[in-house]
C-alpha cells in the first residue's frame, strides 16, 4: 500500500509501551506525529528518540501526540528507554508501538506485504525502510510524509515547523515561504481571490509579483 498526502491513515490495533490502542481513537481530536525505527539498540534511532523526548512540551503546545514504532517487541522497548535515558539524558515519555507482527508497517508502506517470520531475526539493514515520519491531522488525514535513510538523524525541529505551518494554514487561507517560521509573512493563498483579500486585508499587502501578495501571519 503506497500512502499519499490527503489519504485517511490507516487504522489499526497495537500493543504499546502504554497499553494497547486502538489508533485513530487514541488520535481523538489531536494532530500526531507516527515516527519509526527498524530496530530496537540502534544508535541513530537512539539520539532521536531521546530528542523527541525532550522536546515533546513543544508538542504538546500544539496539541500534538507523539508515537513510535519498531518492529521488535515491547519488552525490548523497555530496556531500550534505559539505554536512551542514561545516553540522552531523557527516557522516551510517549508510547513506543510493538509491531512485532508487521501490521503496521505493512499498512503504512514501509515493508512489502510478504514480510513475515519473527522479527527478533531481521537486522536493522533488513528493516531499513521502517524510517517514516508522518504527520496526521485530527480528520485523520496523512498531512505530511517524510522518509529518511538508516545513517541521517530525523530533524524534529523541521517536524515542528511544519506543523506550525500545517495547523495555521488549515485555519487561514495562506500559504507559508521557503524556510518560514513561526511569527514570519505568509502569502495569500492563490485560491483566494483580490477582491476577497481585500476583505480579509483592508491594509493591503506586498506585491513584488501579481501573483505574490505577501502580508502577516494571520493571528
Amino acid at each position: 500500500m503506497t500512502l499519499a498526502l490527503n489519504d485517511i491513515a490507516p487504522d489499526f490495533e497495537a500493543e504499546t509501551t502504554e497499553g494497547k490502542i486502538r489508533f485513530h481513537d487514541w488520535i481523538g481530536d489531536s494532530w500526531t506525529v507516527l515516527f519509526s525505527h527498524p530496530k530496537d539498540f540502534t544508535p541513530v534511532c537512539t539520539t532521536e528518540l531521546g530528542y523527541m523526548a525532550k522536546i515533546k512540551p513543544e508538542f504538546d503546545k500544539r496539541n500534538v501526540k507523539i508515537i513510535g514504532l519498531s518492529v521488535d517487541p515491547i519488552d525490548r522497548h523497555a530496556g531500550w528507554a534505559a539505554d536512551i535515558a542514561e545516553t540522552q539524558g531523557t527516557a522516551p515519555n510517549f508510547p513506543m508501538i510493538g509491531d512485532t507482527d508487521f501490521n503496521v508497517s505493512k499498512l503504512y508502506g514501509m515493508l512489502p506485504a510478504a514480510i513475515s517470520g519473527d522479527p527478533l531475526k531481521r537486522t536493522a539493514a533488513d528493516n531499513q525502510t521502517v524510517r517514516n515520519v508522518f504527520v496526521i491531522g485530527p480528520d485523520k488525514k496523512v498531512k505530511l510524509i517524510l522518509i529518511y535513510p538508516m545513517t541521517t538523524g530525523r530533524n524534529f525541529d523541521e517536524v515542528l515547523r511544519v506543523i506550525d505551518s500545517l495547523q495555521m494554514t488549515a485555519r487561514h487561507k495562506v500559504a507559508t515561504p521557503v524556510n518560514w517560521k513561526n511569527g514570519e509573512d505568509v502569502i495569500i493563498a492563490g485560491s483566494v481571490s483580490d477582491d476577497d483579500a481585500r476583505k480579509q486585508y483592508p491594509e493591503g499587502w506586498k506585491s513584488p509579483k501579481p501573483y505574490i501578495r505577501i502580508v502577516p501571519q494571520p493571528r
